[in-house]
């Protein structure tokens, strides 16, 4: 990846461009897998070559993937890559006009879909992943009663606990460990409700 930074979507061309539901799963394909051919990616989602390389260009247009340094000797093969250690998008950035909030809640909406289907194929997976994985794995909910700065105290003590793993893990992987490591995505969603 060419940042090791966040990058923070502010404008509502590049959120549009990202709030997709192909080139969201493209971007979240190619953020595991470091970089990849549309070829490789189009395997994955089951669509056309030229339909994801479309996609990617339309997010290469707006800063979200980047070429990469070819993989393979095959020269013809482009390679893409994201542009940033992720992305990250805030509410307060798009409260300014009706159609920016809009445009939030139904990319926040997408985004929690795929999260959604990502748990769900986890959850009909589950007999194939093996003993350690769905013994390591989580699913719990905390009824909680935080002020709006306790919640948002907690946000960052989680934030900072998921990057440090997240760090640790891949010093461990370029040192060589020779651990078995995959994928793990986790979701933690923290927000007011009534009863």
């Amino acid at each position: 990846m060419a940042s090791g930074e966040q990058r923070r979507i502010t404008d509502l061309g590049t959120l549009k461009a990202l709030a997709h539901p192909l080139r969201m799963k493209l971007y979240r394909l190619l953020f595991a897998a470091e970089a990849a051919t549309a070829s490789q990616l189009a395997e994955q989602v089951d669509e056309a070559v030229s339909l994801v390389s479309y996609h990617l260009r339309k997010l290469a247009e707006h800063g979200l993937v980047e070429k990469a340094e070819p993989r393979s000797a095959d020269a013809r093969e482009r390679w893409w890559q994201p542009a940033t250690q992720g992305v990250s998008i805030r509410d307060r950035d798009f409260r300014d006009a009706p159609e920016k909030a809009a445009a939030h809640v139904a990319a926040s909406r997408l985004f929690q879909e795929q999260r959604s289907e990502m748990y769900r194929t986890y959850l009909d997976q589950r007999a194939t992943w093996g003993r350690d994985w769905n013994e390591a794995s989580s699913d719990s909910e905390s009824l909680l009663r935080l002020t709006p700065a306790e919640l948002a105290e907690m946000k960052r003590e989680l934030l900072d606990v998921i990057k440090r793993y997240d760090a640790l893990a891949r010093d461990r992987e370029a040192a060589g460990d020779g651990l078995r490591r995959e994928h793990v995505a986790l979701h933690v969603y923290g927000f007011p409700f009534r009863v």
